[in-house]
């Protein structure tokens, strides 16, 4: 691990000495980890509720602040209700356990996240996976499901190893027709994907379609911490009263609430930060295809910039450094064998500069380790 010596943001300081480092690879999409007014509303909010509640949501610990937080969430996905967790691995966990019993199943993509992994192995239901992204193996899988009570499809809106973006609409038609709820991870959409930024539902035009979503606060809104579900009022109701992460841990900080109450109000006044995603993911993408680089994923900011071999991609992420580009190599684990990647993740807050220094050390460090 890295150790950052300055606030979150494009350019960092490391411990150790290392300056004017442009960095790649937070998941800071909209840059308000150190925007001044989510700075400010945090401080206002520790100031005013202090530094935390000491205790449960239904004990002792709620606030008007998290009432107020989860009805602007619920606004801002055009849902009824939400629900506030310490973070989305949290509300991955709790929510698959608390709705599905044994006589249920839930069908889940083959990529999704681990936090959705662990969740879905945490319930009782038939489980079902199909392969990514591939609409005739769930199709299969749905009619193979069909002896369940209640069905539920689970994927990631935008998976975050390939910048690839889940067939919403293909999945909601599949749900309809075999009667089905559709449950999606919006970890690495909401704030910047879709006209207004409101994740991959609203870019795919199936918003009324998809019954489920589960994201986070700690990447575009905001960057401190915390996670919610947001959907159907019952559900939540249902959450309240049975998922385990919601009732035994502690309530998110103030000035955690802050931030993501502050960056939700900056995103619902103008759709701007939101829109300049899409030209500077354009331009990285554009010129290092130029270049000679194969970048999986489509118009996401989550660029990987695949290079099969392990070790190449350590090394090229280590020269980047040197440079003063900071990204990071990802192998296996992580990723499939013969999978390695550098995954470069856009800022709005990046300049046009900092992408064309980035592309620059990129077509270097590419031609010195021949991965040009």
């Amino acid at each position: 691990e890295r150790v950052i010596a300055s606030r979150q943001g494009p350019h960092l300081r490391l411990a150790g000495g290392g300056a004017g480092i442009i960095n790649f690879c937070a998941n800071n999409y909209l840059g308000l980890s150190s925007h001044p007014e989510v700075i400010r509303a945090a401080v206002e909010a520790l100031e005013k509720f202090g530094a935390g509640l000491s205790s449960v949501r239904f004990i002792c610990g709620t606030q008007s602040i998290h009432k107020d937080l989860e009805e602007k969430i619920a606004r801002f996905h055009q849902r009824e209700d939400a629900i506030l967790y310490a973070s989305c691995f949290d509300a991955n966990a709790g929510i698959f356990e608390a709705l599905l019993t044994p006589e249920d199943a839930v069908l889940s993509d083959e990529l999704n996240h681990a936090s959705i992994i662990d969740g879905i192995r945490l319930c009782k239901a038939n489980k079902y996976r199909y392969k990514h992204m591939d609409m005739q193996d769930l199709e299969a899988k749905l009619k193979e499901a069909q002896k369940h009570r209640l069905r539920l499809v689970a994927t990631d809106g935008a998976f975050s190893m390939d910048g690839d973006i889940a067939p919403l609409r293909e999945i909601c038609q599949l749900a309809q027709k075999y009667d089905a709820l559709v449950f999606i991870d919006e970890c690495h959409a909401t704030g910047f994907l879709g006209p207004n930024g409101r994740g991959t539902d609203e870019l795919l035009g199936v918003m009324d379609k998809v019954t489920i979503v589960n994201s986070t606060l700690g990447k575009a809104l905001g960057g401190a911490a915390g996670g919610y579900t947001t959907g159907p009022k019952p559900l939540i109701d249902l959450l309240r009263q049975r998922s385990r992460p919601y009732l035994f841990s502690n309530s998110l900080p103030p000035a955690v609430v802050g931030c993501a109450s502050k960056a939700l109000d900056l995103l619902m006044e103008s759709n701007a930060i939101a829109q300049s995603m899409a030209a500077k993911t354009q331009r990285f993408r554009s010129k290092m295809t130029a270049a000679g680089f194969t970048i999986s994923g489509k118009d996401h900011p989550i660029c990987p910039v695949m290079l099969g071999d392990a070790r190449l991609a350590s090394v090229m992420a280590e020269d980047m450094l040197n440079r003063g580009i900071y990204v990071i190599g990802f192998s296996y684990p992580v990723v499939p064998k013969g999978k390695a990647r550098i995954r470069v993740q856009i800022s709005a807050v990046h300049s046009d500069e900092d992408i064309d220094r980035c592309v620059e050390a990129f077509t270097e460090v590419g031609r010195k380790h021949g991965a040009l």
